[in-house]
């Protein structure tokens, strides 16, 4: 699901990552938020904020919501960066970088951010708006931007001018077309709602330790990956023998 690129990925592929991905945002959403009682999967609302503390001359803390939009656009600049240099040396591992540097993130911060949570909670928003922004660049690039995890807007728009297209779009390859994009956002927003359910039971529960268990679900998606690629190797050896 992370390997494909270009005309190898299929719709499968954007199911697996999709649903991964965005179940990992949703107990990032939730934790986040219970946490530090901010947004640290998306921008939009910070924005806002933003230009409402300059017009009332809270020059500081709209400072501090301008670092929130900064770091998740750090995050998505990093993730890029590292695709690129990566891709020139091999197609075949320019995800693993970008995901082990957000896994490092939610471990780090799931097993320190209590002892941030009262000295230095901006901090715990930087590093997962950081962790987010790499997460949405990554599978923006490898998914050729069909598939989108961190927030929902987005989501939300497309699957109602899709929704409508059906009532209009008559002939069955536009149809199949139109089936599998909804289909793939239904994926993307139903995962991400069942990992905000999961990340709000974690944190009542584990507090920020929750987010272990969302840098877990991602690395057992790099190494289900990583073994299913050495498996189809081993199997085109074994024929090719």
């Amino acid at each position: 699901m992370f390997r494909h690129q270009g005309k190898t990925r299929t719709l499968k592929h954007n199911l697996r990552i999709a649903s991964l991905l965005s179940f990992v945002a949703g107990i990032v959403n939730v934790a986040g938020f219970f946490a530090v009682q901010r947004l640290t999967t998306n921008v939009t609302g910070h924005f806002a904020f933003f230009v409402d503390e300059v017009f009332k001359l809270n020059f500081w803390q709209g400072f501090i919501y301008f670092l929130y939009i900064f770091f998740f656009f750090l995050g998505s600049f990093v993730s890029s960066f590292l695709i690129e240099i990566i891709s020139r040396k091999s197609d075949q591992y320019i995800y693993v970088v970008p995901a082990s540097i957000e896994c490092l993130i939610l471990l780090t911060v799931g097993f320190l951010g209590h002892r941030l949570m009262l000295s230095s909670p901006d901090a715990i928003a930087f590093s997962l708006l950081f962790a987010m922004g790499l997460q949405n660049s990554l599978v923006t690039t490898i998914s050729n931007a069909s598939v989108r995890t961190t927030h929902l807007t987005g989501l939300f728009t497309d699957l109602g001018i899709e929704l409508s297209q059906l009532f209009f779009y008559k002939e069955d390859q536009q149809k199949t077309r139109l089936l599998s994009s909804i289909k793939l956002r239904l994926i993307i927003i139903s995962f991400f709602f069942i990992g905000g359910i999961v990340g709000g039971i974690l944190y009542s529960k584990l507090a920020l330790y929750s987010l272990i268990f969302a840098a877990a679900a991602l690395l057992s998606g790099l190494i289900y990956d990583n073994i299913k690629f050495k498996l189809i190797l081993l199997r085109r050896k074994l024929k090719s023998g």
